[in-house]
């Protein structure tokens, strides 16, 4: 034990000690003093005004004014995005500035923008208005000359017709009507012309024909420019349409049906000449208004040039404005109204820096008085926090997905950094795949500092965060792909010849029949020879399967060991005695000796069927092994062990539960812990299971918690086991479907005389490798290695009822709290 603790802390082992503090900050520095402590991220403040909502809180005004400054900042890159201008890669230079002048800066570029906007909405507005007006007059100009130089024809057949048909002026068509001589042409037939947006033109032309109930000639055609849209800033096709008509009613109702569908309706003179000398002058105003258009749109993207310059650095200093005064918010005033009192926790390391921090505020806002910095005692349990770097901080990502520890717990996240990869390896198992995944690992890696810059996309913002997992999981890979001797599915010669060879001469398949052994065994991994045997999958299965549970005994035992190592750092002797000890001696009965048998006969070549030999020590313990004895002694050591497992199962449930109760009832009547701990020992340092007397001791509660974590742990020691087999079911279809792929896809491809054949053979395997074996199965044996440490291995010790230590810090806000 003195041993124990004599051992230096391990880094990552236990989260950081912290302490909880009290600030008394005078008025006058208090923002730079938070704004210190932002840039230097070791303090948690605690919100002291939880109980009002943000507009009662004493900064509201200032937070106000630092939302209205985002929205002008959004406003400028928006504005910037639209304009299509590239951002630069050397922001220029400024002195700093203070809150005031940015606020009045950003007021006076809003308002120069708007301004310049609007001065460009209304002339582009001109500009289309006009253009449109040129295209529908030259448009309407084609119809109404294809019109005269047609009407003497239909004018003759109109006359044949009428006097071949008494009746027909009663039933005459519109246009029919306007060639008539006599009463219908002093009717008159009139017209409208306009443009429309080209995806209504059919709808708009049904509906004329409704309104006027088919009174009414349509003419349309497309206009030869497309027309820029100011509210959406894209290019719009539209179409030019002109109405005959006849009556002032109808003309009425088109009018409105124009309006509804947003066709803008221009004159057109009929005069041939007024025309041209329209024309002529829209032109001229075309022209003009470009020049204008052109020269505001140099000045607007000069001034957008300007802001862009800057507008990062002002929306990083309005995002820590916002924040300083978000955290000020937190804080509480003093009686006397002079300070504000903030409380919050911070690492024990980082105190030293935090004091140096509040000097520098005080002396650099002149304060007459200092800042009161002081430790005080706090009920609730301190958040959890570990220091970790790019390596580590994936790992730790993993095990506080699952949840994050609680104070001082054991942390996963140390043994995670060699076994999560590992497992992951012995599902993954091929040195030829490895090594792909270490290309990509590695690509990661050299381009750290530039996507490290980048705004990723979710997929590979989750990769590139997960690089040296991919690292080590490449690594591993390979490691086990060369035990395997797996190289797409393909074994290698790599650690010298084969320990088998043929028979004799007369041996026809030497991959099958007729191989004996001739020399010690293969140095490293399995044997190439086992390839395309007929005892291959039996040989490999048997392997895997046996190191599956080898693998899961040894995790399961550390999870367990851990969990003494809690139970110790947080003095709760209780777990030891009836949980620790009963747990260990439970599952190495059963599970640790099924371990030391595989050793066994490895070791020893027996053939041995330790599945007989499992079942049989629990349905007749005392019947002779026979062939399946490995060592002497066997059948007596398989009853002590058998008693041990039952012995631990009551031993986990019963006692605990009216320890604690006795406990209760001494400390209730006056008497002290003898059992747990010295007079001296603080309430902070009791453990778990005696702080309950704090609380109202319900004894049914604790014996059914104490029954429910009994049976999960012997139930999850036969399931938890069974688990761990995964690793061998994964790895035989890993390698399984690499083999498909390589036989069946590549080879049988090779086999044809025809490159045509060959090429599509080679591109179907590259396909199915990257896309099924190097995504799906990589993504695969991911979550199952995922799922064993969650479960199997920190379901042993690990709670994860704590709660991340989130201190206020710049570096740590994103562009989302604009």
């Amino acid at each position: 034990m003195e041993y124990l603790n004599n051992l230096p802390p391990m880094d990552l082992m236990r989260s950081e000690k912290m302490t909880f503090v009290q600030l008394i900050i005078p008025v006058e520095s208090a923002h730079r003093a938070v704004s210190y402590l932002g840039h230097l991220g070791l303090l948690q403040f605690r919100d002291l005004n939880d109980d009002k909502s943000p507009f009662q809180r004493t900064f509201v005004n200032q937070v106000k004014r630092c939302a209205e400054m985002s929205r002008k900042l959004r406003f400028f890159k928006d504005q910037i995005h639209k304009a299509g201008l590239l951002p630069s890669l050397h922001p220029a230079s400024q002195l700093d500035l203070e809150l005031e002048e940015l606020e009045t800066q950003l007021a006076e570029h809003e308002h120069e923008l708007i301004e310049m906007n609007s001065n460009s909405e209304k002339l582009q507005q001109t500009y289309n208005e006009l253009l449109e007006f040129k295209m529908v007059l030259h448009k309407a100009s084609d119809f109404l000359v294809s019109s005269r130089s047609n009407s003497a024809v239909q004018e003759r057949e109109l006359v044949e017709n009428v006097y071949s048909n008494g009746n027909y002026a009663d039933t005459a068509s519109l246009l029919e009507q306007e060639m008539q001589p006599g009463p219908s042409i002093q009717s008159g037939v009139r017209f409208i012309s306009g443009i429309i947006c080209k995806t209504k033109v059919l709808t708009f032309e049904r509906m004329l024909f409704r309104a006027t109930r088919g009174n009414m000639f349509f003419n349309q055609a497309a206009a030869d420019d497309q027309i820029l849209d100011p509210s959406s800033n894209e290019m719009v096709e539209k179409t030019v349409f002109v109405v005959f008509l006849s009556g002032e009613q109808a003309r009425t109702k088109i009018l409105k049906i124009c309006e509804a569908f947003g066709a803008n309706c221009y004159p057109v003179p009929e005069d041939i000449t007024k025309r041209m000398q329209i024309m002529r002058e829209v032109s001229s105003r075309l022209s003009e208004l470009e020049t204008t258009l052109d020269a505001g749109t140099r000045h607007r993207n000069m001034a957008l040039t300007s802001i862009e310059f800057q507008l990062a650095k002002w929306m990083n200093m309005v995002r820590r404005e916002k924040a300083v005064y978000d955290t000020l918010n937190m804080l509480n005033f003093d009686v006397t109204k002079k300070c504000l009192v903030g409380e919050g926790w911070c690492p024990i390391f980082a105190k030293t820096k935090i004091q140096d921090a509040l000097q520098r505020a005080t002396f650099d806002s002149n304060s007459q008085v200092g800042i009161i910095f002081h430790v005080m005692d706090a009920v609730e349990s301190p958040p959890t926090y570990f220091q970790t770097n790019h390596f580590t901080n994936a790992f730790q990502e993993i095990v506080d997905a699952y949840g994050v520890a609680k104070y001082q717990e054991a942390n996963p996240a140390v043994y995670t950094v060699v076994t999560f990869p590992f497992l992951f390896a012995v599902m993954f198992g091929d040195w030829g795949h490895g090594i792909c995944l270490l290309l990509g690992a590695l690509v990661l890696i050299a381009r750290e500092r530039k996507l490290g810059s980048q705004k990723l996309g979710s997929f590979m913002e989750m990769l590139f965060g997960g690089r040296y997992v991919l690292l080590l999981m490449s690594l591993f890979s390979i490691y086990c792909g060369l035990i395997y001797n797996e190289f797409f599915s393909v074994p290698f010669h790599i650690f010298g010849n084969s320990a088998y060879r043929c028979r004799d001469s007369s041996c026809s398949d030497a991959h099958s029949i007729g191989l004996v052994k001739y020399r010690d065994p293969y140095p490293f991994g399995v044997d190439p020879s086992w390839r395309g045997s007929r005892t291959e999958l039996p040989f490999l299965n048997s392997l895997k399967m046996k190191f599956s549970i080898l693998l899961g005994v040894v995790q399961m035992n550390l999870g367990i060991i851990l969990s003494y190592f809690n139970a110790r750092f947080f003095g709760d002797s209780l777990d030891i005695k009836y949980q620790f000890v009963p747990q260990l001696i439970f599952l190495n009965s059963l599970f640790g000796y099924l371990s030391l048998l595989i050793v066994i006969k490895w070791c020893t070549g027996s053939q041995a069927d330790l599945y007989h030999v499992m079942i049989y020590m629990f349905l007749s313990p005392f019947e002779d092994l026979r062939d399946n004895k490995l060592f002497w002694g066997q059948g007596v050591l398989q009853v002590i062990l058998l008693l041990c497992a039952v012995v631990a199962v009551p031993w986990m449930l019963f006692p605990k539960p009216f320890i604690l109760k006795r406990l209760h009832t001494e400390r209730f009547q006056g008497r002290t812990y003898g059992l747990l701990g010295t007079s001296e020992m603080s309430i902070d340092d009791e453990p778990d299971s005696a702080r309950q007397r704090h609380e109202d001791f319900n004894f049914s509660e604790v014996f059914v918690h104490q029954m429910i974590h009994s049976i999960e742990f012997v139930l999850g020691a036969v399931s938890n086991t069974a688990s761990y087999l995964r690793l061998w079911a994964l790895s035989l279809a890993h390698s399984e479907l690499s083999t498909v792929f390589y036989e069946k896809v590549l080879l049988l491809a090779w086999g044809y005389d025809n490159i045509i054949i060959r090429l599509v053979g080679l591109a179907v395997f590259a396909f199915a490798t990257a896309f099924i074996l190097l995504m799906m199965e990589t993504l695969s044996a991911f979550l199952h290695a995922l799922r064993l440490h969650w479960v199997e291995f920190q379901g042993k010790f690990y709670h994860g009822d704590g709660y991340k230590f989130k201190p206020f810090s710049f570096t740590s806000l994103s562009d989302e709290d604009n």
